[in-house]
Order: structure tokens, then C-alpha cells, then sequence
């Protein structure tokens, strides 16, 4: 199995994902959603330097992986490409941020210290909070609470396309890809003198897939508007389960329940 191969098969296992039964699952793709897009508002809105309010948001993601029985592991391996990136975005306040903030143990903590570690846990929170988004909702489901937001059609169905379309791109690149191992046994990878002629044979195999994709919607009665999913009707425990996170990301927000533990502990 080629790495092509390996990421087809990791994108059909968040399809897999999504298809498992379980209370979160089983919610509401709109709730979902709008729980989602409350969580990341909170958790950016906290300040530089509150460390301390801003990993008890950490709480949600936690719950949900528990709820859904996602493995958290499987989160972090899926998110592996693009949580170094994220990371490493705070690096640079240690270097513009010098001036000690706090104590431990008779040794200076600078701010850009604390500011680093802050920008680092919200830049995970918010993308643990959409993976899981993802993983238990499927994204023929999303694209139909987005189409309940009122977003225009254009660019629901731009959306969805594009991440179809990836995995069409990703099994053109695999068979590609093995045609020219067999054409050149023994080399690794293939040579930068054949990239060009690589690319452009990609992007004509592309564009013949899409044409015969965009005749086969059309044959199946796609007229410009795509029926995404059959979703049930917004239930009372849908709303329960809006209303309950909204009060709780408010109140983890504006109530420091880390220090407040912490001083009952000290005393």
C-alpha cells in the first residue's frame, strides 16, 4: 500500500467514523453545529495569558470523545500534519514577549511563555473541537445544517464536492503513481524530471473524472440545488444539548473553575 493508498483509506475511515451509533451521533447535525462554532468563539476569546481558564475548556472535547467512543488517539493521528503548524504559530511571543509574569519555584516565567502555551492549547482545542464535528456527523449532514444557517448553495455544494472530489483525486494519484513504479522499478518516489509531465497527466485524468462525475449528477436529476442528507426534525434533546454546552462554555468562560479549585485546595 502506497501513501496515496493510506490516505484514501484514512479518508474513508472518517466516513466510517461518522457512520457509528452513539449518543452524539444520534444528535442533531444543526446542534452539532452551532455547538461547535460556540466552542472555538470561547475558547479564542480568552485572554494571552489565561492559562488557567483556558485549559478547562478542554473538558468538552474530553466529553464528547467519551460520549462518541472516538478514540482520542485516532484524533490527534488524523490531525497530525496540522498540529505541529499550529503550534508552532505561538513560538515567536517567547522572542517579543520577555517580561516576567508569574514565579515557579524561584524561577522567572515570561509572558510569551504563557502566551505561547495559551495560543498552543486553543489552536488544539479548536481543531479537536472540528475534527469531532466531522468524525460524528458526517459531511453530507454538515452540508445540510449549513443549508439551514441560510449558506447559499453555491458554496455548500462547493464544499462538498471538494472533499468528495479529494478522494477522486487521491485514487488518480495512486494509480498514477503505481504505473510509473512499474515503469521504473527500484526508483524512489518519482524523478523531478518527470514532475511536469506527472502534473499535467493529473490534471487531464482530473478533468475527464469530472466531466463524467458532473454527467452522472446530471443524469440523477442535479439541477443546481443538492439534497444532502434525509435529517429528522430539531428534538427537545437537540435543544437540551444546545442550550446545556452554550451555558457551560459561558460559564467555564467568564468563571476561572481552575483557580477557584485551586484556592479550595490551598486553603
Amino acid at each position: 500500500m502506497n501513501k496515496m493508498d493510506k490516505a484514501l483509506f484514512e479518508l474513508g475511515e472518517m466516513d466510517a467514523l461518522a457512520a457509528r451509533q452513539s449518543p452524539v451521533h444520534s444528535l442533531h447535525p444543526l446542534a452539532k453545529l452551532l455547538v461547535t462554532i460556540a466552542y472555538i468563539a470561547f475558547v479564542v476569546s480568552f485572554d494571552k495569558y489565561d492559562l488557567s481558564g483556558i485549559v478547562v475548556m478542554a473538558l468538552y472535547p474530553v466529553l464528547v470523545f467519551q460520549l462518541s467512543g472516538i478514540p482520542a488517539r485516532t484524533c490527534f493521528h488524523k490531525l497530525r500534519f496540522v498540529l505541529p503548524l499550529v503550534m508552532a504559530v505561538g513560538l515567536f511571543n517567547t522572542v517579543y514577549d520577555r517580561a516576567p509574569l508569574l514565579t515557579l519555584g524561584g524561577a522567572a516565567v515570561s509572558g510569551g511563555v504563557i502566551s505561547m502555551l495559551t495560543l498552543m492549547i486553543k489552536g488544539v482545542l479548536c481543531l479537536t473541537a472540528s475534527f469531532l464535528l466531522i468524525a460524528t456527523t458526517g459531511i453530507d449532514a454538515l452540508c445540510a445544517a449549513l443549508r439551514m444557517l441560510r449558506v447559499p448553495s453555491m458554496l455548500v455544494t462547493l464544499l462538498l464536492l471538494t472533499y468528495r472530489y479529494v478522494g477522486v483525486m487521491t485514487e488518480e494519484v495512486s494509480v498514477m503513481t503505481d504505473a510509473y513504479r512499474l515503469r521504473a522499478p527500484g526508483q524512489k518516489g518519482v524523478h523531478h524530471s518527470a514532475w511536469g509531465s506527472f502534473l499535467g497527466q493529473l490534471l487531464l485524468r482530473s478533468m475527464d473524472r469530472a466531466e463524467e462525475l458532473y454527467s452522472s449528477m446530471q443524469l440523477r436529476g442535479f439541477c443546481g440545488e443538492y439534497y444532502y442528507a434525509d435529517v429528522r426534525p430539531f428534538a427537545g434533546r437537540d435543544a437540551t444539548w444546545l442550550a446545556g454546552c452554550a451555558a457551560a462554555f459561558a460559564v467555564l468562560r467568564w468563571v476561572n473553575v481552575a483557580r477557584a479549585l485551586g484556592g479550595m485546595v490551598v486553603r
